[in-house]
């Protein structure tokens, strides 16, 4: 068909966009069209666009990962396409993933260093074991490292919205009482939380210090700015399509799996 489907959780996203810029950059220079899936952060879309793009629609998968249940590892099991999973780690499959542990714990070491020591978290599903698992033990370990294990509990479950950083962030202040530091997993939950932020009076940077992650045009629209984390997104979408054009040239290619590295923007 040449063509190659691509499953992802959400259109209107910054870091989906670059990583799509990503995938054209390569697979439209070997003749290949794109198709977009988009699930809507619905897992059980995933499977859905997985059995249809299975049936021979296409190619090959690119497959931008959110979480894994049995019934997904049931059906990449089945699955007869080269697939190449983005943004996640999977063991037994080719993938692009980002070091989302170390990026977060370089972030929190950040405001540690800064002085605070009340700090919050503001965490995706854990389920999701790159976004939200693997970025709140970033957080965790390194409140233990500098003695604040105390502080490891003091988090709550955003979706990846400013609405959710600004309702999460209340709910995280009634709780644990006025916080110095506030790590975010994505931009737009920290957006959100920011927002709220300056209505109730607590001023940032003055009252608190506040991290997203993504490097997104909101980290540079808020006010103050947003000291963030930077993924190379773009590169990440072209070693995936560079990664499915070498299974679709050959079969039984050796599995790869690569983790990309990051910046902290301050």
């Amino acid at each position: 068909t040449h063509i190659i489907g691509v499953i992802m959780p959400q259109v209107n996203s910054t870091p989906i966009g670059n990583m799509i810029k990503g995938m054209l950059s390569v697979l439209s220079d070997n003749g290949y069209q794109l198709l977009l899936a988009d699930t809507q952060n619905d897992p059980a879309r995933e499977l859905e666009y997985l059995s249809v793009f299975g049936e021979k629609q296409v190619d090959g998968i690119i497959l931008m990962g959110t979480i894994f249940s049995p019934a997904h590892r049931k059906a990449l099991k089945h699955l007869e396409l080269p697939l190449v999973v983005i943004g996640q780690k999977l063991a037994g499959r080719h993938c692009v993933y980002f070091d989302d542990y170390h990026s977060v714990y370089a972030t929190t070491r950040l405001l540690i260093g800064k002085g605070c020591r009340r700090i919050g978290f503001l965490s995706a599903f854990h389920a999701d074991e790159a976004a939200g698992r693997d970025r709140y033990l970033g957080f965790s370990d390194a409140l233990k490292k500098h003695g604040l294990v105390e502080w490891q509990r003091c988090y709550e479950i955003a979706d990846f919205s400013i609405e959710s950083g600004y309702q999460k962030v209340q709910d995280l202040l009634k709780k644990h009482g006025p916080l110095d530091g506030l790590v975010c997993a994505t931009d737009a939950i920290a957006t959100g939380a920011m927002q709220y932020l300056k209505e109730a009076g607590i001023a940032v940077p003055g009252d608190i210090l506040v991290t997203g992650h993504g490097d997104t045009e909101l980290s540079r629209v808020t006010t103050p700015t947003l000291t963030t984390v930077r993924y190379e997104y773009q590169e990440s979408g072209a070693l995936a399509a560079r990664m499915l054009l070498e299974q679709l040239g050959k079969e039984g290619s050796t599995v790869e799996e690569m983790m990309l590295g990051y910046k902290v923007v301050e």
